[in-house]
């Protein structure tokens, strides 16, 4: 009881706004460099532009890929609205119009899917009803009075809390025989650097498959708690530099190290983030001593409801047989970062119910590569593009079935069926139930 009564009196306590202005300058300026990065590569034409179908996430079926004019709008509307949280400007309309623009983004094809991507729409939700403009920004130099030196403790906690999450559930999800027995997939990844200078010949050594493994697992699983002690905080980040630069310049996975290096900064105290701002005191000096709001109860409850969701998302796979690795039954939404080297071969089939003459479908002509590598090992993207093929079939075949020859190799194995040949894909239903159509293994 002792315990929670301190906990209680933690959350209740107010905290030097600094490390709120820290996460909101170098948030916004990693989300507007990373849109401008997003475009200038040509992804907005190669994952929205060129491709005919989308797929969807189960419920969202009814957000539409817009015509290219206001896909590169919404894309300027990003780098607008991410700057104007780096900078502190119109800071709750700009926050809540780059989650809401972000948010539609991802919705457009779900082939997309990153959890960094998810991460991102979570953080800024939370930092949307966060008092991070009240300092070191220019709404507080066009409304001085608004300006605050302390705010509830509440608001810093929620974001590490957000970062705890992520970290545990992905060290977690590697407690698992291929990740530290098998060391895969990072058996298979490594010697592919064999030709790094100084390290390369290291990698191809199923030893340091090994290490990299079992050091990656308890990192994730103890990370959040080495950040929360002051005495270990400064040692404990050494290691989230470390750990995200190699993991950076060796795998591919986009802006996931340089968000979690800027993001981990909450972490540390209010004058450790009080000295960078001291070289700019004619802007960062609070000028007005306001008295600290605590956060209204509906908020608290709202993030007791929140972190719930959070924590039982990346659990609901154990409501489901099989492994999760190969199913993806609750694999989303879940932090399984870098767990699987899964490649798959899906052959579709339509056939004309009445006359029994059917036709073998070349994926090519209606996908991308790119979506054709994600739906050929993913099973609810297989339901997706078996309905498109019906309706495609619709005016051809009087009463089309769209059944699937399907095989995956997962971390090395050998490629096995994955779904039942007999099952007409195209008349699935959405279901959060068990998909017994799944061969596991």
């Amino acid at each position: 009881m002792s315990f929670l009564n301190h906990i209680h009196d933690r959350v209740l306590s107010t905290k030097s706004i600094w490390p709120l202005v820290t996460f909101r300058v170098l948030f916004g300026l990693t989300l507007c460099v990373t849109s401008i990065r997003f475009w200038n590569n040509g992804w907005i034409e190669k994952l929205f532009i060129e491709p005919d179908f989308f797929f969807k996430y189960n419920g969202f079926e009814w957000v539409l890929t817009p015509d290219p004019f206001w896909i590169y709008a919404a894309f300027a509307g990003l780098i607008i609205t991410s700057l104007c949280i780096a900078l502190g400007l119109f800071f709750r309309p700009m926050t809540a119009l780059f989650f809401v623009l972000f948010s539609y983004t991802e919705l457009w094809d779900a082939t997309n899917y990153l959890n960094h991507h998810y991460l991102v729409a979570l953080l800024a939700l939370l930092l949307l009803f966060s008092p991070a403009h009240k300092a070191f920004s220019l709404d507080a130099l066009r409304k001085p009075g608004i300006q605050q030196h302390r705010i509830p403790a509440l608001y810093i906690y929620m974001l590490r809390g957000q970062v705890v999450v992520l970290y545990f559930f992905a060290g977690l999800a590697k407690v698992n025989h291929d990740w530290l027995f098998e060391a895969m997939p990072l058996r298979i990844w490594l010697p592919e650097h064999k030709d790094l200078p100084l390290i390369g010949g290291l990698l191809t050594l199923p030893v340091t498959a090994f290490v990299f493994s079992w050091f990656g697992a308890i990192y994730d699983l103890t990370i959040g708690l080495w950040l929360s002690l002051k005495k270990a905080r400064p040692f404990a980040y050494a290691t989230v530099i470390l750990f995200h630069v190699t993991t950076g310049l060796l795998f591919n996975i986009g802006i996931f190290p340089i968000l979690m290096i800027t993001t981990n900064l909450i972490f540390f105290s209010g004058s450790f983030h009080e000295k960078i701002y001291q070289r700019f005191r004619s802007v960062a000096t609070v000028r007005t001593a306001r008295l600290v709001a605590q956060p209204h109860k509906l908020f608290k409850w709202g993030l007791i409801v929140y972190f719930g969701i959070q924590v039982l998302l990346p659990l609901r796979h154990v409501v489901y047989p099989g492994n999760v690795l190969v199913s993806e039954e609750g694999y989303r939404f879940s932090w399984r970062v870098m767990l699987l080297e899964k490649s798959g071969l899906a052959t579709f089939t339509v056939r004309d119910k009445t006359t029994g003459r059917y036709t073998e479908v070349i994926n090519s002509d209606y996908l991308t590569d790119f979506q054709e590598k994600q739906m050929a090992i993913q099973p609810d993207f297989m339901v997706q593009y078996a309905k498109h093929l019906a309706h495609v079939y619709q005016g051809r075949i009087e009463d089309p079935e769209v059944t699937v020859h399907a095989v995956v190799s997962m971390n090395g194995r050998p490629s096995q069926r994955f779904i039942d040949e007999k099952v007409d894909l195209s008349a699935v239903g959405y279901s959060l139930k068990h998909k017994n159509w799944i061969q596991s293994w």
